[in-house]
């Protein structure tokens, strides 16, 4: 008998949900959700990944789970099936996501950096290898050398790469997201970035204020600059200023 809805998988906090025939969902702290299903072949017990919801709903985990239980009444070993199949290398499952995922990116710029992250970072090391021989330490091996001199790439590059394996858990080719929470511990906590803008020369202001006056900022944005400018007020309290702080009798 069934157990789970899709309203109760929505809604499921961390632990194990049995919807009954040895399909299970798992959910971890971090609220990553997996389907797993246990079956015996041989005598032996099997644990099948059905991939992650909500790329897999639960009536898709059903029928896969349908699937490997027909395979298995027949004498035959789902995970032996499966592993004949196609397994996509890295790379291969990176252009998937790529694909599935441009048409919604409105910044080409952001889908050259998405891409070119992975070019420079990623493929050099585990572009060639199949999805389902990705380890831990071949996700930190890409990431190490980033981490801390390069945080922010080694940030957004390891989310790439946990979408890319998030692509391969739906479609069943991996149990588990190498590059998701089981890494943490052995990354060093990212050391705070705090990047300024470069000062600009007084030569310069003349020449910036003029390329500022024939932008499409509005009225307001440029002179509120050009006050700043004037007064070496700091931005937030010329934003913020009220006409009772300005003295107009002592402005010249």
């Amino acid at each position: 008998m069934s157990n789970l809805t899709a309203a109760t998988v929505k809604t499921a906090g961390p632990g194990k949900y049995h919807d009954g025939q040895g399909l299970h969902l798992r959910v971890t702290d971090s609220g990553s959700k997996s389907w797993v299903l246990r079956i015996t072949v041989d005598g032996r017990r099997r644990d099948i990944g059905l991939g992650g919801w909500p790329d897999v709903s639960l009536a898709d985990a059903r029928r896969k789970a349908l699937e490997h239980r027909s395979v298995a009444a027949d004498g035959r070993d789902p995970l032996a099936d499966k592993r004949r199949t196609v397994t996509p290398a890295f790379r291969d499952a990176a252009e998937a996501v790529y694909d599935a995922n441009r048409p919604r990116w409105r910044s080409d710029r952001h889908a050259a950096n998405w891409w070119g992250s992975l070019e420079k970072h990623v493929f050099p090391v585990i572009g060639d290898t199949k999805v389902d021989r990705i380890t831990q330490s071949d996700v930190l091996r890409v990431l190490t050398p980033i981490w801390t001199t390069r945080p922010e790439v080694a940030r957004k590059t390891r989310q790439r790469i946990r979408t890319i394996m998030r692509w391969a858990m739906a479609h069943s080719y991996i149990q588990f997201n190498v590059a998701g929470e089981a890494i943490d511990g052995a990354l060093p906590p990212m050391p705070r970035v705090q990047s300024h803008f470069r000062s600009l020369p007084y030569t310069e202001v003349a020449d910036a204020l003029a390329v500022v006056d024939e932008s499409g900022a509005s009225p307001s944005a440029k002179l509120c600059l050009r006050f700043v400018v004037l007064t070496a007020a700091r931005s937030g309290e010329a934003r913020n200023a009220t006409w009772d702080e300005i003295d107009f009798e002592t402005c010249e």
